[in-house]
């Protein structure tokens, strides 16, 4: 599979079953991740993967009426990072970008294994650190929920998730994102 292809199959899919998850996945996940750039090479994210068990069940205790769906999942990744291991760069706080960056590349490298990596916003920040045993200092950026693509699509969907398993949601034309030479 090419990047683009990775790219082109990646969906944020909600529809999910168990798939196989440990630590070797965690490594090979984390590989990928680490390969990002980021500012002066700082590396500031620090990821969190919950397969066990135990661990996996606290942090979907953490999720939103709204990612009922990630039930499924058989990873939880948290992805955080702090303003401290951000480059000096004054002005400017890249380390999130940072984050976002190479929890892309997981998530691509996800992808290319046959797996959905479906990153999400809707959880409770303090029972995620709770959980996963992250220091308060620490924000979480973003949860990324793994498993394999079930169809037809799981009854822990809303007919409207199920409705949007079917096709890639519409994405903005070019013209509306990309501007040449000048804003």
């Amino acid at each position: 599979m090419t990047v683009m292809e990775a790219i082109e199959a990646r969906r944020a899919y909600r529809s999910l079953q168990a798939a196989e998850a440990g630590e070797a996945l965690a490594r090979d996940l984390s590989r990928a991740a680490s390969l990002a750039a980021s500012c002066f090479n700082h590396q500031p994210w620090r990821f969190v993967f919950a397969y066990e068990p135990v661990a996996l069940e606290r942090v979907k205790g953490s999720l939103s009426k709204g990612n009922r769906w990630a039930q499924a999942a058989s990873l939880v990744i948290a992805a955080c990072s702090r303003r401290d291991l951000d480059c000096p760069n004054p002005g400017r706080e890249l380390f999130a970008f940072d984050t976002g960056m190479a929890a892309a590349f997981l998530i691509l490298r996800a992808t290319e294994l046959g797996l959905v990596a479906h990153p999400i916003a809707g959880y409770d920040e303090d029972k995620v650190r709770e959980a996963l045993g992250i220091p308060a200092d620490m924000a979480v950026i973003a949860l990324v929920i793994v498993g394999r693509h079930l169809l037809p699509a799981s009854d822990l969907l809303s007919p409207a998730q199920k409705e949007g398993e079917a096709k890639r949601p519409e994405r903005k034309p070019l013209e509306e994102i990309m501007r040449l030479n000048r804003f």
